[in-house]
Order: C-alpha cells, then sequence, then structure tokens
C-alpha cells in the first residue's frame, strides 16, 4: 500500500512536467510558430527543468533508500516508487509527450481534411 503512495507521488511529478511543457508548446505556438519549432524551442528550453527536477528527487531520496534503520523501512517503498517513476518518466516527458502532441496535430489536421476530400469525390467534374 505504501509503494503506491509512491507511485502518486511520481504520477504527480510526471503530469506536472508534461504539463508544464505542453503549456509552453502551446504559448509558443500563440507567439506565430509552427507547431515542429515549438515543439523543438520548447523542448530546448524546458529540458534542464524537467532533468533537474529528475535528478534532484533522485539525489534527495536516495539517504531514505540506503538508510538501514527499522523506522526507515516504512518508508522505503514509497520512496523506492516516487524516485525510480520520476527518473524513468523523464525521457518520456521530454521525447514522447511532443512527439505525441505532433502525432495528434497531424490527426486533426487530416480529420479536417476529410470533408474536402469527400466533397471533391462528391461533386460532379466540370467540363
Amino acid at each position: 500500500m505504501i509503494s503506491y503512495w509512491g507511485i502518486g507521488a511520481a504520477c504527480g511529478v510526471v503530469i506536472n512536467d508534461n504539463l508544464v511543457l505542453a503549456d509552453y508548446i502551446i504559448r509558443v505556438r500563440k507567439s506565430g510558430k509552427h507547431l515542429l519549432e515549438a515543439v523543438i524551442e520548447a523542448g530546448v528550453v524546458r529540458f534542464r527543468p524537467i532533468v533537474i527536477t529528475s535528478i534532484t528527487t533522485f539525489v534527495g531520496l536516495t539517504p531514505i533508500m540506503l538508510e538501514p534503520s527499522v523506522q526507515a523501512n516504512f518508508l522505503k517503498p514509497a520512496v523506492i516508487s516516487l524516485t525510480w517513476g520520476v527518473v524513468l518518466c523523464a525521457p518520456f516527458t521530454l521525447i514522447l509527450a511532443p512527439c505525441l502532441m505532433v502525432i495528434g496535430a497531424d490527426i486533426v489536421d487530416l480529420f479536417s481534411k476529410i470533408p474536402s476530400i469527400l466533397k471533391k469525390q462528391v461533386s460532379p467534374k466540370a467540363t
């Protein structure tokens, strides 16, 4: 049960990182840049904060993971879940989230073109 609390805490940190990254991409898009440029700029700008958050979480919780006392054994499952969850999800935040945003935009573009394609196929050709 305690490890689930750590998983929940890791989910909170990872979701926060993803939201901040997505928000930055949206803000850059509103300034007039293309989606791919916005994703690259957001990845460059937000890379350091995301990596530093993961590293400091790992380094800050490592002493609790390595603590040999009996009192620390109660918290170790939560600490291990939180620590490794944040570290392992950082690459997904930096790589997978921007890729999914670009793929999602491509899907939206595809579906927005379908009505015009169908309209061209249904309308009679001018001679």
